[in-house]
């Protein structure tokens, strides 16, 4: 509750004393699904509500010095630079190569403080991967961020799944990561009560640049490594993140097939989005945001429910998780096929 006041408030002071930061491509018709330009502030209430939790902990646990955790720095540091990035972008307009090598060192910064992927059980190996998996999350949560509410409200519920899966690793010990997780959760409500549709402000790439570090850590910390705890086969837990990140996986596939068929780059910005096409179906922002509001709640349902399973001892469930992907891609992979931008 005191984290989404907080944001709240950040949010509603920063509505008030700026209006310009964020609007950078306002004449873009090509790019930018909005007609209206408002200010992209929004990823800066996330950040700061992070820090704030981060402040408040070390406080009320005085002899629990986070300071010197590895992994923890190793967030801290990813966040402000993954932060920084986005903040830049959203002054700035900073070339796309600058951007890559900001998320590739966000990666690495994280492989260095004992926060990789356990996958392959290789050093080398399971750095490469983490990498190439923080690369993407933050680059596919920047290009969901096309319609109000969507990639907050995805990223809302993919950290719910990394909560419950972090409280049945620990034997639901509130331990700093839980703490961090509650309070960037409030921080994401707090932003969406100015960003669901009709939104007076977005998240930036402050924003998403920084919630896609935030939660492809604790992705990798409760979903990809949960069964490392129970002394499983890894890729469990790779299913199960993938169900959890189903409705920004869908899109992200989506967007590359389509565009490559076209003979396009994907990472050049569109109108070509899961979410464009089921407006062209005859769905407006708001119904649209609902749909996405219904995939994330069920793609959390899902995760959390094999996370029980992997706490029983049991994986082959998590095969649920790909068919539950596929299943969703293909639905509004077709959707983009069946129903195209009018003339």
């Amino acid at each position: 509750m005191v984290a989404f006041a907080l944001s709240w408030l950040i949010n509603k002071l920063l509505l008030r004393f700026s209006r310009s930061l964020g609007i950078r491509n306002k004449n873009d018709v090509v790019v930018r699904w909005s007609n209206e330009s408002k200010p992209s502030l929004g990823g800066i209430s996330m950040f700061l509500t992070f820090i704030f939790a981060v402040l408040i902990y070390a406080i009320i646990n005085p002899g629990n010095t986070i300071f010197n955790n590895l992994e923890f720095i190793g967030l801290l540091l990813a966040s402000l630079l993954a932060f920084g990035i986005g903040l830049a972008d959203d002054a700035y307009n900073t070339k796309p190569l600058l951007k890559l090598l900001g998320q590739i060192a966000c990666g690495l910064i994280l492989t260095f403080s004992n926060n990789s992927i356990s996958f392959f059980h290789n050093d080398i190996a399971d750095a490469v991967l983490t990498v190439v998996w923080i690369v993407a999350i933050m680059n596919s949560l920047n290009m969901l961020d096309n319609m109000d509410g969507i990639t907050a409200t995805v990223s809302l519920f993919i950290l719910l799944a990394c909560m419950v899966s972090v409280l049945v690793i620990t034997n639901f010990e509130f331990n700093l990561w839980v703490i961090i997780l509650v309070a960037e959760i409030g921080a994401i409500i707090g932003f969406l009560t100015y960003n669901v549709n009709p939104a007076k402000m977005f998240m930036g790439d402050a924003g998403s640049q920084f919630l896609g570090l935030f939660v492809g850590f604790f992705a990798i910390k409760g979903l990809w490594n949960a069964p490392v705890a129970y002394e499983l086969p890894s890729w469990s837990g790779m299913l199960i993140a993938l169900a959890a990140f189903t409705p920004a996986a869908a899109d992200t596939l989506t967007v590359v097939i389509n565009r490559l068929k076209r003979g396009q780059s994907p990472m050049v910005g569109g109108k070509d989005h899961t979410t464009h096409h089921l407006v062209y179906k005859g769905l407006n922002d708001f119904q649209v945001w609902l749909r996405f509001l219904f995939i994330s709640i069920l793609s959390f349902l899902i995760s959390s429910i094999l996370v029980f399973y992997l706490d029983g001892g049991s994986y082959f469930p998590t095969l649920i998780g790909a068919t539950y992907f596929i299943v969703v891609f293909i639905l509004l992979y077709r959707n983009t096929i069946k129903f195209q931008p009018p003339e």
